[in-house]
């Protein structure tokens, strides 16, 4: 498919404006919980508005389109890894969290990105990504063991170990719903996946959710629960979606290193988080770690390496 330059710049303008949503999010997010929403309550009403809305759009659509029944194991995959699991993941990590630690975390991204595309395609890992991933995997542990040993009653350490996971799952989903955005127009491909997501989820929030006192919620908090509902669930998830017509997945992967900056700015100026040595210590690492990555194999680094060798 031969992709112009137009299509492919707005690819990633829409990838950027999705990023900016899930690197605000952290921090709105976390206002919301646990005080006014449970994490499970929280998840299941953001894959219940946006699989309305995906719907919605659909039924005033002119050209839908009918999924072929070869396809249903990867968007029910997909609406797990990218939806169910992804979902219940984030809120409840971030709930025992903190928004900085969550946003670097979710960096390891384009690593795993990388790591699965080896497993799952057969793409080649040479010496350097292989440094990459060591390097990147132990600043995220700095941040998950910080704590102590990973033990349930730790929720700091389990919150963090919660997040790692939901930075893996969401890889497998970009991974697997590649060819479905190839295939299939996003509008189809999100309706799908969140459809998944809402009979999969529908049994653990729907009790959180039918008992929150809506009543008691302040309208800022109104407020804040709207953002997350429209901006980093439905439509980030759509812009997201679109750029993966035009570019790889791990290229999306590669702009969430703009979450953590955008995380951190609104969360001290908030201040709801804080940044420490420990802190910027994983931050750097995992940024190394995902450069070396993400080195092509034509790239300086990796051209350098290869004449040491050969001497």
């Amino acid at each position: 498919m031969v992709i112009g330059k137009n299509k492919r710049a707005e690819a990633h303008l829409a990838i950027i404006l999705a990023n900016i949503m899930f690197g605000l999010n952290y921090s709105i997010a976390k206002g919301v919980m646990p005080n006014y929403l449970s994490p499970m309550a929280f998840t299941l009403l953001r894959v219940v508005t946006a699989s309305f809305l995906f719907w919605l759009i659909s039924i005033f659509d002119k050209s839908d389109e009918r999924i072929s029944k070869a396809d249903y194991p990867r968007f029910i995959a997909s609406g797990l890894f990218g939806i169910s699991f992804n979902q219940l993941l984030f809120l409840n990590g971030l709930n025992y969290s903190t928004p900085i630690e969550s946003s670097i975390i979710s960096t390891l991204n384009p690593a795993m990105v990388m790591l699965i595309a080896y497993f799952v395609l057969s793409e080649h890992i040479n010496f350097v990504k292989v440094t990459g991933l060591f390097i990147g995997a132990s600043g995220a542990l700095l941040l998950i063991l910080s704590k102590g040993s990973l033990e349930v009653g730790q929720n700091h350490t389990l919150g963090n170990a919660m997040l790692f996971l939901n930075t893996l799952f969401y890889a497998f989903y970009l991974v697997v719903v590649k060819p479905l955005m190839l295939k299939y127009r996003p509008i189809t491909v999100m309706k799908g996946v969140f459809v998944v997501g809402l009979i999969s989820l529908l049994p653990f929030g729907v009790y959180d959710l039918a008992t929150t006192r809506w009543a008691v919620i302040p309208p800022m908090i109104y407020a804040s629960i709207l953002f997350v509902l429209l901006g980093p669930t439905f439509l980030a998830y759509l812009l997201n979606g679109w750029g993966l017509r035009y570019v790889q997945a791990s290229t999306v992967s590669i702009y969430i290193y703009s979450q953590p900056v955008i995380a951190a700015l609104v969360a001290v100026s908030v201040g709801m988080d804080s940044l420490d040595a420990k802190k910027i210590t994983a931050a750097a690492l995992v940024f190394a770690g995902v450069y070396l990555v993400s080195q092509r194999p034509d790239g300086w680094l990796v051209s350098i390496l290869k004449r040491i060798q050969r001497k």
